[in-house]
């Protein structure tokens, strides 16, 4: 799984012109299911997610997790992280897990992420949205699982 993790003030996603997920401080988390990702994975990049030290400390310092600060998190799946851009000026998509296996495990990491306290809203897998976010940092971290 591909994660693009964005520490934010504020986030939010909308749908067809209706909020459907909203956060103040934490992580706006945008995820791909890759194919072969296994069931192991979800759980995996969501422990990673709420336990990546990105966040200030009293001194400063990135030293926090969204554990650690009690953030939310906003989780947006993004089939595009599976871009190759390698040959020509089209991406291509063929890394993506099938979009019925994506969805499955998308559902998986955003429930693995809840379970471990952390306050989780969510985008509409497959549809066409519309993500705003105030980046704080700004600090914006890849992952891959």
């Amino acid at each position: 799984m591909r994660a693009l993790v964005q520490r934010v003030s504020e986030a939010a996603v909308r749908v067809d012109g209706q909020t459907v997920g909203a956060i103040g401080p934490g992580l706006l988390v945008l995820v791909c299911a890759m194919a072969g990702d296994d069931d192991d994975r979800p759980a995996l990049l969501a422990a990673k997610v709420a336990r990546l030290r990105i966040f200030r400390d009293a001194a400063g310092k990135m030293n926090r997790s969204l554990l650690d600060t009690g953030g939310a998190a906003l989780v947006v799946s993004q089939f595009t992280l599976a871009a190759d851009t390698s040959r020509g000026n089209r991406p291509g998509f063929s890394a993506a897990a099938p979009p019925d296996r994506g969805e499955a495990l998308y559902e998986s990491f955003a429930d693995a992420l809840a379970a471990l306290g952390v306050p989780v809203e969510r985008g509409r897998f497959g549809a066409d949205m519309q993500v705003s976010l105030v980046n704080d940092g700004p600090v914006t971290i890849p992952l891959e699982i």
